[in-house]
């Protein structure tokens, strides 16, 4: 099976052949190590030396030298907004709180659509309405190619580890 070895981010992308296109929801899209399958049906090891997020417009390189590009595949999301700027803060320190992904625009904030959060975040005046789109959250303090894992409690009946 042929390999893709290298990740060329949208920002560098210099000639080369596109020959297939994978589409990726935001969890399938941190990988170092998978066989992935293209849109067109070309087979390829994912074998890249360290753990990377796959973002929107990005390309892998095959052994081959042609390329696969990355595509972020929508999502069903929540989209936050707030009346004000201070209340949309004040709702991303909360969202934050509850170390989750979040994608932070201008005006609005997106999460993955959960209906506990949809309700926290209208009872603290915000809207919280479902859209459905690609989700590019924030890398955040650990985006450099490393993870982490914790267990905590949300308080909730949906208590839960990240990993």
């Amino acid at each position: 099976m042929i390999r893709a070895t290298r990740l060329l981010r949208a920002g560098h992308l210099m000639g080369g052949e596109i020959v297939d296109r994978v589409v990726l929801d935001h969890g399938d899209r941190h990988r170092r190590r998978t066989t992935m399958r293209g849109v067109g049906g070309t087979a390829f090891l994912l074998d890249l030396a360290e753990a990377s997020v796959l973002d929107d417009g990005d390309a892998l390189v095959l052994e081959n030298g042609r390329l696969v590009w990355v595509e972020a595949a929508p999502e069903r999301l929540l989209e936050i907004r707030a009346p004000s700027e201070h209340a949309l803060r004040r709702l991303i320190w909360h969202i934050g709180n509850r170390h989750i992904p979040a994608e932070i625009g201008p005006d609005a904030v997106w999460i993955a659509h959960d209906h506990v959060l949809a309700e926290m975040v209208r009872g603290l005046g915000g809207t919280a309405e479902p859209v459905e789109r690609p989700f590019r959250p924030e890398g955040g303090a650990y985006s450099g190619g490393h993870g982490h894992a914790h267990g905590h409690s949300h308080g909730t009946r949906n208590d839960h580890d990240h990993g």
